[in-house]
């Protein structure tokens, strides 16, 4: 008899539907004619809350998805001599195809580091070549929030990393496509660990927190965003209808729907980990500080475990696996997922 795969999986919160919230806002936008290209009041009502939350002066522009936001944020903060500091396991490294080395004409300066924060005393030895024209120029650190290793960075932690960059004539860019899900584990607004912290280029994301699609690309400094108008249409992520990704945000910050999502996607997280943790043969391999859960686990059980659900490996070697939780991740879920786990290695 053949299993079906429950209708949920662990892979990742982009798999997650859309909030039922953000939907409504989709369809009460789909109604009559608006100006395109942003010119309307979804979109001023959508920025007006990215600066309450963030501060006035606050520059915001809505892009479509993820690596547009980093390539075109990161564009608007270089020249093609220029080098990005990263993670090595930063999704500007792993996950964009080499959008950002094409799009910006950049060179990506990777740093190995076992939880994917980097620090200020990893930084120097790629600076010893600032000044030679034979060599490409470090111009800005980026960072994720969260990490793509589950591991969030501490408000003390991105101020120290602003100094560092901004006393070596560089900026701080940070990925926040889990930035909700950061602010959530430390409890914090988002200005808290943004904004204050030093950071100057964020890209704030979405759809992996209930929105259907779009992000947004969010400058601190409004010098950096001078020409970004033109840098968004060329990159092609200006959207014609974009009340529809306005109107998502809206829906986002009305009631602090941000945070509830991202704190009920983190909770689960903690569960799953608290409940495989008491599996034997199974190690958490990460601190479990947003909404990923990475774990050891002998690796002749992973592909037994996929045909029930999906679920990424994460480090072959090591037999690492990561589990994502979303925001409609329930307990039952979890319950259900332990049960095939320990059914299956214990």
């Amino acid at each position: 008899m053949k299993t079906t795969k429950p209708s949920r999986s662990f892979a990742s919160d982009n798999n997650a539907g859309v909030h039922p919230q953000v939907m409504e806002a989709i369809a009460a936008a789909n109604a009559g004619h608006v100006i395109a290209y942003g010119d309307d009041s979804y979109t001023a009502r959508a920025i007006k809350k990215f600066q309450d939350h963030f501060g006035r002066g606050t520059e915001v522009y809505f892009v479509f998805g993820g690596t547009g936001a980093n390539v075109l944020g990161l564009k608007a903060a270089t020249q093609s001599h220029h080098a990005i500091i990263c993670a090595q396991t930063a999704h500007i490294n792993v996950d964009e195809c080499g959008a950002p080395e094409k799009f910006t004409g950049c060179k990506l300066l990777p740093v190995s580091t076992p939880d994917g924060k980097i620090r200020p005393e990893q930084i120097p030895p790629l600076l010893h070549e600032v000044g030679f024209e034979h060599h490409v120029q470090p111009r800005v650190i980026s960072i994720s929030q969260a990490t793509e290793m589950g591991t969030v960075y501490t408000p003390r932690e991105l101020k120290s990393l602003a100094t560092f960059a901004h006393d070596h004539n560089m900026l701080l860019h940070m990925d926040g496509a889990r930035i909700s899900n950061a602010a959530a584990g430390l409890k914090l607004k988002l200005r808290a660990i943004t904004r204050d912290a030093g950071v100057d280029i964020l890209s704030f994301g979405g759809a992996k927190n209930g929105m259907m699609y779009g992000e947004a690309v969010v400058f601190f400094d409004k010098s950096l965003a001078k020409d970004f108008k033109y840098t968004r249409k060329q990159g092609t992520h200006l959207p014609s209808k974009m009340r529809f990704i306005s109107a998502q945000f809206e829906a986002l910050f009305a009631n602090d729907l941000w945070r509830q999502n991202a704190e009920h996607a983190n909770r689960m997280a903690q569960l799953l980990a608290r409940e495989i943790q008491a599996i034997p043969r199974i190690e958490i391999s990460q601190k479990v500080e947003a909404n990923g859960v990475f774990a050891r686990l002998p690796k002749k059980y992973i592909p037994i475990l996929q045909k029930r659900y999906f679920f990424y490996v994460w480090n072959e070697a090591a037999s690492e696996v990561r589990f994502m939780t979303s925001f409609d991740t329930t307990e039952d879920d979890i319950r259900d997922f332990v049960a095939l786990l320990k059914k299956t290695i214990t």
